[in-house]
């Protein structure tokens, strides 16, 4: 083979796996196919409801539901009905044959509507000539290929690692860690938004620690700043009521000085009619004048102050409800921000993957070459009891709890070259 040929080989085969080193990277959470294989160790929950006509509404049975794992020998242990087998069936006719055994165990007239969810499966193990040997999440649909991205690809001494590849994945992972923050941030603020009672994150994985972290944090925030507006709100609240009851006392005291010129009118007239006849002096009609007047001024007073608490009452409700307009604002304008920058975060994390590609692709060494280094891939897999060693190609399809061995060889061997050309096809 020509040296150009041998780099357009290696070209394509790194070509290959870097873009499933891509989609590893950028895969979310895993969700579970209901066609997939119930095999040992698998974890499920079972959901029984039955509708009960006396109620008109359905009842969910708890005593026969649950969360159950897949045994050895293949059966699942469930209260009342006892030991299942799970062989040769996926979820949904799992869940058909639970409601026809709890029909027939209980002598129901209608079957119960039963569900069985996967809740994980199994890890698959990489071993041999990868960079991270060890235990990896089960993804349904799972290829070697993909396998091998996970652990890190195929091994290489330190002397071949670039490291301009280290920096990019130091740069992806602080990207990955930007955006599940900035993902997070967007949950809270549309929470405050929309005015929930809690957040609704994205789903991770359940041994994603960081992001898990990141959500208590953003619950810490979201908490905070909701007793904060509540606690403004109460204050404006508590402002109204007293001034609402400083009004209240000064319409007691304008009833009293009212009732209080009534009564000097009333004296000043009857001082008059004296004073005129003769019979009181002037001085006694010039007091009553006087304190006439003050009880007058007295009123003016506590009208005027009843404006001024009314007037207070109006600016601490006008307070109350800006309060609430101005939040809404500052939400939607951060609100937009952080979609701006997570957008801008993304596009950052897609230039970093295309330069580490093509960093992977110009330091790997040759692939497939004739006497040159290549991969030889076989899956241990136990089968009722029985463990067997398949050869497997980059496009076979793992199941969960395999062992997958990856071994650099110096030529292919013949019956892996035949599954790999089989699998192109």
């Amino acid at each position: 083979m020509s040296l150009s040929e041998t780099i357009t080989e290696r070209a394509r085969r790194l070509t290959v796996f870097a873009a499933v080193l891509a989609g590893c990277l950028c895969a979310p959470a895993a969700t579970w196919a209901a066609g997939a294989p119930l095999v040992a160790q698998t974890k499920l929950r079972l959901t029984v409801i039955q509708w009960m006509p006396p109620k008109g509404a359905y009842e969910r049975w708890d005593a026969l539901g649950g969360e159950f794992e897949v045994t050895q020998s293949g059966t699942i242990m469930l209260p009342v009905i006892g030991s299942v087998p799970v062989a040769n069936m996926d979820v949904s006719q799992l869940a058909a044959d639970i409601a026809g055994r709890i029909q027939k165990k209980l002598m129901l007239v209608e079957k119960p509507e039963t569900t069985v969810e996967v809740l994980d499966y199994p890890p698959v193990y990489v071993v041999g000539d990868v960079e991270k040997p060890g235990e990896y999440r089960f993804r349904d649909g799972m290829t070697v290929l993909q396998a091998l991205a996970l652990s890190g690809g195929e091994f290489r001494s330190p002397a071949e690692k670039s490291e301009d590849s280290v920096k990019l994945v130091g740069e992806l992972q602080e990207f990955d860690a930007d955006i599940i923050r900035s993902t997070a941030r967007i949950a809270r603020l549309s929470a405050e938004m929309n005015r929930a009672s809690e957040i609704s994150f994205p789903a991770v994985a359940p041994d994603d620690e960081m992001a898990k972290a990141i959500f208590a944090q953003e619950r810490i925030i979201f908490a905070a700043r909701a007793n904060e507006i509540k606690r403004q709100t109460e204050s404006l609240g508590e402002l109204r009521g007293l001034l609402t009851a400083e009004v209240n006392v000064l319409q007691e005291k304008i009833k009293a000085s009212d009732a209080s010129i009534k009564s000097a009118e009333d004296e000043l007239a009857g001082v008059k009619t004296l004073v005129d006849k003769g019979l009181a002096v002037a001085a006694r009609r010039s007091d009553l004048e006087r304190t006439l007047a003050g009880y007058r001024t007295d009123r003016l007073d506590q009208i005027t102050a009843t404006m001024r608490a009314r007037q207070g009452i109006t600016e601490a409700t006008r307070n109350a409800d800006g309060l609430l307009d101005r939040q809404q604002t500052e939400i939607a304008s951060s609100l937009q921000s952080e979609q701006a920058n997570l957008s801008k975060l993304k596009m950052q994390r897609d230039v970093s993957q295309k330069l580490l590609l093509k960093t992977l692709a110009a330091s790997s060494p040759s692939i497939g070459a004739s006497g040159k280094p290549s991969l030889a891939y076989a899956i241990t897999r136990i089968d009722k009891g029985t463990s067997a060693e398949i050869v497997a190609s980059p496009q076979t399809v793992v199941m969960p709890g395999d062992v997958i061995s990856i071994t650099i060889a110096t030529t292919p061997p013949k019956d892996q070259a035949a599954a790999s050309s089989a699998a192109s096809q």
